[in-house]
Formats: structure tokens, sequence, C-alpha cells
């Protein structure tokens, strides 16, 4: 499909490089089953990306992502992969794909958000991002352009356009600012991407990404700026950063108002069982977060049936498996008392069994959703859901 976009008072012809077929979209709530097609394979949405943040989930084989986990999708840091292994290290292996033995489809964010993060130790101005490293203290630049020639060289299936983030209490006239320096750089990362080829014999597709922090005008006037390009994809950015979840949930509501209904709509570091439960039901396709893997590292399992902190008592004596009664989890052979135990011991070990749970389980979580979509009781589904994964056990 080609069409005439303008952005900025140009002209460009743009052909989509990613396809995105809707399966299922009922009506009583904005939730819907999708398909998004990549040289890599195909994704089924709604859907989570595991983040591996260095090119790796931490403890987490490939095998056991792909096997195990059932992951159709991961994540990788612009920002990281930069420092370490650096970009000649990824063009000389042929990409981040070959490099880390992983044959599907692969996002990368443009390392905005981290370098949000490094407040003290950063700089944003017309040009670019400067920052410094947090490894070495070595000085760097971000422009929009150099961001697309990183993910050009990682090789991504998906690729972001380099954003600033703001905090989600920023005052009206700083979100203002940030969002005006967020298009001019989106502009610049968009005629890039489509100035550049891809490196290694497979497309890639860039997601603009809409910012505006928490007012209604700012996110409909960026959303409406971001739909006007055309992408194969968009992606919803600056939330989860210190706003309540309802001011969260609004948020979403305003940008899929606009964005387009044909393309995936991508919510970026969202979040706890519940939060993706709401963000499917106001029409999000696309959700990662570390939690999964950070949460479980520090003995926190997250269950259809609630949330179990494995470090407490109460499970010294608990020799019932982690998870019995669902298909998708994979550690039945593990007891609770057993993964306590190693957690209280400080063993590798436990850290490695909770991730794998955790995944397993958002994994699960996200096949759900879809089939309920699908059959068209998710409302009445998610309601119960939420309920029963918010709860203490």
């Amino acid at each position: 499909m080609r069409a005439i976009v303008p952005f900025c008072g140009e002209n460009r012809i743009f052909v989509p490089i990613m396809e995105f077929e809707l399966k299922a979209a009922p009506e009583g709530t904005k939730a819907r089953a999708g398909l998004i097609h990549t040289d890599h394979g195909d994704i089924e949405t709604p859907i989570f990306m595991p983040v591996g943040t260095c090119g790796a989930m931490k403890g987490v084989h490939m095998r056991e992502l792909r096997d195990d986990i059932k992951a159709q999708i991961i994540l990788g840091n612009t920002y990281h992969l930069y420092l370490r292994p650096g970009t000649e290290i990824l063009t000389k292996a042929g990409g981040l794909h070959k490099f880390g033995g992983w044959e599907r489809p692969i996002l990368t964010d443009s390392g905005g958000f981290q370098v949000f993060s490094l407040s003290d130790n950063r700089k944003l101005t017309e040009e670019g991002a400067w920052f410094r490293s947090h490894i070495d203290g070595s000085k760097h630049l971000f422009t929009p352009e150099k961001t697309v020639d990183i993910q050009r060289a990682i090789g991504s299936d998906i690729m972001m356009a380099l954003d600033e983030c703001p905090p989600g209490t920023s005052e009206r006239a700083y979100a203002r600012k940030s969002l005006d320096l967020t298009m001019r750089w989106l502009k610049r990362g968009w005629d890039h991407f489509n100035e550049t080829d891809p490196l290694y014999g497979y497309r890639q597709s860039f997601f603009p990404i809409v910012q505006g922090c928490t007012f209604p005008d700012l996110r409909r006037e960026a959303a409406e700026r971001v739909a006007e390009l055309g992408a194969d994809g968009n992606a919803i950015g600056g939330l989860a950063v210190g706003e309540p979840a309802e001011t969260m949930y609004d948020m979403i509501e305003v940008v899929n108002e606009v964005l387009p209904e044909d393309r995936p709509r991508y919510l970026m570091g969202v979040g706890t069982p519940a939060n993706i439960l709401e963000a499917i039901d106001r029409g999000v396709d696309m959700m990662d977060c570390v939690m999964p893997t950070r949460n479980g590292r520090n003995g926190m399992l997250f269950t259809p049936h609630g949330i179990m902190n494995m470090r407490n008592k109460k499970w010294s004596d608990d020799f019932s498996p982690i998870q019995e009664d669902s298909e998708c989890f994979v550690d039945q052979v593990y007891s609770k008392a057993y993964l306590r135990h190693l957690f209280i011991s400080q063993e590798l070990l436990a850290m490695q069994i909770a991730s794998i749970h955790n995944l397993a389980f958002y994994l699960w979580l996200v096949r759900e959703a879809r089939k309920h979509i699908i059959v068209g009781d998710f409302p009445s589904w998610k309601k119960n859901m939420v309920e029963q994964v918010t709860r203490r056990l």
C-alpha cells in the first residue's frame, strides 16, 4: 500500500514494510487481536516483549525464551548496546540476531529513556542528547540520525525514534518545550530512516513516539502529528514515569482515539499485570517492562491468583508446586518451600526460576487476553482477572 505522507510541508512516498492484520475487534472494548508480519516471523497481538537490555534476559537462555516462555519478540536497548559491545562488534557479527542467537523479531528503543534517567549526566540540545557513559564517564552524543544508524547496526526489526521522556509530574511549560523538541527530532530521524538502508538483507520498521506528558491536548496534538507519518506502527511513551495509574489510562485513551487502527500501538515500559490488561482494553497491542525479571530476582512472583513474596515465612513448609493449575508454566517441579529456601540461601537458581516463571506468566496472560478477545468475552474476563492478579497471597 502506497501513501502520500505529508510532514512539515513535505510530501514523501512511503511504502509500509511491516504488515499488520486485524483479526478481531469485538464491541464493548477497544481491545483487539492482530498479527504483525516481520521478516523474522509473525507476532500475535496483544503481545508482551521481554526486555533484554544488553541483548540478553538476565539468567534466562534464549532456548528458554523460545521454548518455555514462548516469547515471540524481545527488546534490546540502543543505549546499552551502543556502549557495550558497540556497533563495530555488532556489525561484524551480522547484527544482534546472530550475535545473541535469537532468530525471532527484535525491537530496540532509541536510548531516549536511558538518557532521561541520567539526569545528572546529560544535556539536551537541538542537535541531540549529550550524556556521559555510566560505565566509564566518557562523553557521547545521540542525535536522531545517529540512533537510526545504531539501530541499523543492531539490526532490530522495529526501531524507535529518539525522543525526550519528561517526568510524569512535569509542568505544562516544560512538557510543551519537550514535545516540540521531540517532534523536531522525529522529523530528522524519520528522514534519515527513509534515506538509509538495512545492513543485513531484511526489512526494518521505524516507530515514532507520542509524548506530551499528562496534558490531553499535547498528547492529542502529538498523536495527530505522528499519525500523519503513516509509519508501520506507533508508540506511546512517557507514561508510568511518576503519574497516577488512572492518569496513564486516560492518556492512553486520548492517544488511541487518534492513532490509526490499522497499525500496531506500542505502550512503552508498562507494567504490572493489571496495567497490561487495562492497556489492552484501551487498544494497546504491544508492551514491555523489566518488572517480570527485576521483581522476580527480588523474590516476587506473579500468578493468575495473585502476587507471592517468596521470602515470606508462610512458604517455608508449603511443598505444593509454585504453579500447578495452568499449562503455561514450566516450574511445576519446584515447590514453594524449595524456592523460598533458595532465596533465603541467596542461591542464583532462585532468581533464574523466578524470572522464567514471571516471564512465562506475562506471556500466558497476553495469550489468554487474545483468546478472550477473539471469543468476544474479554471485558468480563478482564474484570475478573484484574481482581485476581492484584491480590497479595
